[in-house]
């Protein structure tokens, strides 16, 4: 069995030789910088090549990942945690920055459509979501006040986002079919979400509804990334089509064993924690053999649960994949 295959089989709850060796969230640079002074080498490529490139120099499986630009030159720059826009009329003046067309040669180039059409290569794409976009335009503040204050301005942006989402979905297996994708949300943090489901059912669930049925029709999973503890609002997305998440932080509180057995068919990437990687083989053996059993029931790809932390030595992250090759082919 394939790279690719793997991914599309465990994906659909179907038969596997082993389980895929993935980091969906690659690393911090700061990591990198360590590992670069531990033996890694760092005359890669730029961009995600140059990620696939350390994937493979570990020995993990190769994916490629797209994030579609959605900002266009001249975007005013903002700090951290703020925005742009103010009102309807700062959205109007920021918009013509904004929606690019799509350059599909960038995103997939040949030589990525050649290796996943020969299965050596994964491929999964990110758009930004329906939470996410709006707060990285008005700012966190701003954001959560506008749900009550601004609720046209909301509505607008999130049109504008369904109808650049929907374009980049219909054009894109023209060019390739990934395996899955991810809406970038991060609307839970440690206590859950930052947003009644009231709110979420006006502002974000009907165009969830519009646009995971596209992606399915192309034999894509629909995937949401939200850090957090998200338990409590995946209902409010499995009710908008969407059939996985990542990555479930344990740090959070999540509990993969109890999502599972409220959300059977739910895909799951990720939930290995991180905050063990530093205490030893047999702290890292026993976070796998909690993971375990959730393996063996399919539609579950284990990584870290987030960015693995410069904290890690790469002879520490050595040992993670190590397990990781037990456990993925013990499943």
């Amino acid at each position: 069995m394939n790279n690719r295959d793997r991914f599309r089989h465990v994906l659909r709850f179907e038969r596997v030789d082993r389980l895929p060796r993935f980091e969906w969230a690659t690393w911090w640079d700061q990591t990198i910088k360590r590992w670069e002074g531990e033996g890694l080498p760092s005359n890669r490529p730029e961009g995600e090549a140059g990620v696939v490139a350390i994937m493979e120099f570990f020995g993990l499986d190769p994916v490629w990942q797209m994030w579609f630009p959605i900002q266009k030159p001249g975007y005013p720059s903002m700090p951290h945690g703020q925005g742009p826009v103010e009102d309807m009329r700062s959205y109007e003046a920021v918009r013509e920055y904004l929606y690019p067309e799509i350059d599909w040669d960038s995103a997939f180039p040949p030589e990525v459509r050649e290796r996943h059409a020969k299965g050596e290569l994964a491929v999964w794409f990110t758009l930004n979501g329906f939470f996410w976009f709006a707060r990285s335009l008005l700012g966190i503040e701003r954001h959560l006040y506008a749900f009550y204050d601004q609720p046209d301005l909301m509505k607008r942006i999130n049109d504008d986002l369904f109808a650049f989402n929907k374009r980049v979905i219909e054009g894109l297996t023209n060019y390739i079919e990934p395996e899955f994708m991810t809406f970038a949300e991060d609307l839970s943090y440690n206590h859950g979400p930052m947003l009644s489901k009231s709110l979420f059912d006006e502002f974000m669930a009907p165009y969830y509804r519009e646009l995971t049925p596209l992606l399915r029709a192309r034999n894509i999973v629909p995937m949401v990334d939200s850090d957090g503890n998200v338990e409590s609002c995946l209902s409010w997305f499995i009710d908008g089509g969407v059939e996985g998440l990542l990555p479930f932080e344990r740090q959070s509180g999540v509990d993969i064993a109890r999502v599972r057995e409220r959300h059977p068919d739910f895909r799951i990437i990720g939930a290995f924690d991180k905050m063990t990687m530093t205490r030893g083989k047999e702290a890292m053996r026993a976070e796998w053999e909690r993971l375990l059993p959730i393996m063996r029931q399919g539609g579950f790809i284990p990584g870290v649960d987030h960015q693995t932390p410069p904290g890690v030595s790469m002879a520490q992250y050595r040992d993670y994949l190590d397990l990781m090759w037990e456990y993925t082919e013990r499943v």
